[in-house]
């Protein structure tokens, strides 16, 4: 593990092995990100001499190659610890106790949180959401490598083997384990079709009456908008252009979302298959997943799946038997940043830039990827068309509701007793799933993630269903021993932390949000602050640039509604609260000047 980038250089200027990165990539500057990612993961850091280098050979400016290495998470302009430590921050490990086994570990190693050893061998740190909260405390290390299910011991052990700088890769194999936790499966979970089989059902009945089944299947996408997928293939099928590309969205970044990461390992097979359907649909040639930073660990089998298929023809040439026809799938892994999740911010980080979400219109069904019709659905989307077109559309629209066809996979985390996957016919009161999850005393239960909805109990017999309460996937159970307002302040630091930056309502309006959250957790609110948030709620619905900022206030929202005594017992007064105090601030003056008498201080000033 080298802590800095080599300095021997080639005649062209480049280190040797920067070159072979860069001719692997063909210096393609779309690439940026892909070679940024694995220059530093054999690196440690991206150091200004190796953005300097790459900017040359791609053909970028050095500030274009610094801005897209200050956007993503994963990435480090300046040193990190030989061993890089990324505790997973969602709710749910907080719940498990990941706090207090962060600070133990890094009172262990001597480190500070955010910051590098001394030395120069540990950094300790925050990630967001790992999509391990059916096993947590889970943590990250070196951006490649999850550990589940952490505990005191554990993590003990942990700082004894970096202490010993023993490798990562010669730690127990039994603490990298990821269990897939199905606890009820149906239609996806449960399908055990051959690799082939959709793909052959599909190109016996040919492009155009594939898409007439997926469209008499209802089937809507499975990311959490619902958009009618029939439709977004015949549009993306229908503009203007030669080439047609497809993307698979796996960058399930929602808090509390897991399920994609099972199918992955699950049910890889038939995301491709989904993948390949869309393609022959669309007439596709090229495909891609973007696969989220903190999934990197699955990069491995996902290749030897690829490969598989390739030497089997079931991707490639001659799949399809027609002639021109050549669709391949190449996986692009992010580098931690939510707002990739919405489809143009990934088309964005697939070119190789910041993800930065665009405006719309044009959608991606009309320009999406370099410019090409692209089609993006996401994980569970792809694996519901290949059932559709091996089983047929009638087998999927005769479960669930008219409205919201099939079933829908659920992340359940929290407080109950089996947490893990469960698969339901859509329509599924609220209430089923937590019977069969071994929930007890809920007191709400957050549906969708952080972006999604909060319930009480008085609406747990309301159904998941695009017409009732949609969701992601996400579904987190929080007893009554929970503060919600905690919860709605650890969503709000979230959503401050992935705000991309580019529109002032949302850069502003959640550090903002944060401020007064915490203003509160400090006990110095007041019923000003609960007016000042819910303006806040309205200015961010109404002004952002897309849905992230639009979203922030919504776990505020339904906790002051449903849980306003969470609220209300943090309030010192009904009327305005100073957010700071005052003479406090001026102690750095005080301190300049030599003065702490009397006079110095605002409480003694008449």
């Amino acid at each position: 593990m080298r802590q800095s980038c080599t300095t021997s250089t080639s005649p062209t200027g480049a280190a040797p092995e920067l070159q072979q990165l860069l001719a692997r990539y063909q210096a393609e500057p779309h690439a940026l990100l892909q070679i940024l990612r694995e220059w530093q993961g054999s690196q440690g850091w991206l150091s200004p001499d190796a953005m300097s280098q790459i900017a040359s050979a791609l053909g970028l400016t050095l500030a274009q190659v610094q801005g897209v290495a200050g956007f993503y998470r994963f990435l480090h302009t300046q040193p990190v610890g030989i061993y890089r430590v990324l505790f997973s921050d969602n709710v749910t490990d907080r719940m498990l106790g990941s706090e207090a086994l962060r600070a133990d570990l890094c009172q262990r190693l001597g480190v500070v949180p955010g910051q590098v050893s001394a030395n120069g061998l540990v950094s300790v740190d925050l990630a967001s959401c790992t999509g391990l909260c059916d096993q947590g405390p889970a943590l990250l290390i070196n951006h490649h490598q999850v550990i589940t299910r952490l505990a005191a011991a554990r993590v003990a052990e942990i700082a004894e083997l970096i202490l010993a700088r023993v490798p990562a890769a010669q730690w127990p194999a039994a603490w990298f384990e990821v269990q897939d936790n199905i606890r009820r499966a149906d239609l996806l979970l449960g399908d055990t079709c051959a690799p082939g089989a959709a793909l052959a059902a599909a190109l016996a009945r040919g492009a155009d009456a594939t898409l007439a089944e997926i469209k008499r299947a209802n089937l809507r996408g499975r990311g959490g908008a619902g958009f009618a997928t029939g439709l977004k293939w015949e549009l993306c099928r229908q503009a203007r252009g030669t080439e047609r590309v497809v993307v698979c969205n796996a960058d399930e970044g929602e808090p509390g979302t897991f399920k994609d990461r099972v199918l992955l390992t699950r049910r890889a097979d038939a995301v491709f298959e989904g993948m390949t359907i869309a393609a022959h649909v669309l007439g596709a040639r090229r495909g891609f997943v973007y696969l989220r930073g903190e999934y990197r660990y699955l990069l491995e089998s996902l290749q030897a799946v690829l490969q598989r298929r390739r030497a089997s023809q079931l991707l490639g040439a001659n799949i399809l038997g027609q002639a021109g026809f050549d669709f391949d799938i190449a996986i692009h892994v992010g580098a931690g940043a939510y707002v990739c999740g919405e489809e143009s911010a990934l088309i964005e980080s697939l070119e190789g830039k910041r993800g930065t979400p665009r405006i719309r219109p044009p959608f991606p069904a009309e320009r999406g990827y370099l410019g090409h019709p692209t089609v993006i659905n996401n994980v569970e989307t792809f694996c519901a068309a290949a059932h559709i077109a091996q089983h047929g559309a009638a087998v999927w629209a005769a479960v669930g509701t008219t409205k919201s066809t099939g079933t829908k996979i659920h992340s359940v985390s929290g407080d109950c007793a089996r947490p893990g996957l469960y698969e339901y016919p859509l329509g599924t009161r609220v209430s089923r799933i937590l019977a069969d999850c071994g929930a007890r005393d809920t007191q709400a239960v957050q549906v969708g993630g952080a972006s999604g909805v909060c319930l009480a109990p008085d609406e747990f017999e309301r159904r998941i269903a695009f017409e009732d309460v949609p969701t992601a996937g996400a579904f987190m159970v929080f007893d009554r021993s929970r503060d919600m307002f905690e919860v709605a302040r650890g969503f709000a630091h979230f959503f401050a932390h992935e705000s991309c930056g580019f529109c002032t309502p949302c850069r502003v309006g959640t550090a903002l949000l944060v401020k007064r959250m915490d203003k509160l957790a400090a006990g110095r609110g007041s019923g000003d602050d609960l007016d000042v948030l819910f303006e806040l709620d309205r200015l961010l619905h109404s002004t952002t640039h897309c849905g992230l900022g639009a979203s922030a206030c919504n776990p505020l929202r339904d906790t002051v509604l449903k849980f306003r005594p969470a609220y209300e017992r943090r309030l010192q007064s009904l009327k305005f609260e100073p957010g700071f105090d005052v003479d406090a601030e001026l102690s750095i003056a005080r301190r300049m000047t030599g003065r702490d008498d009397a006079g110095a201080h605002l409480e003694n000033r008449p």
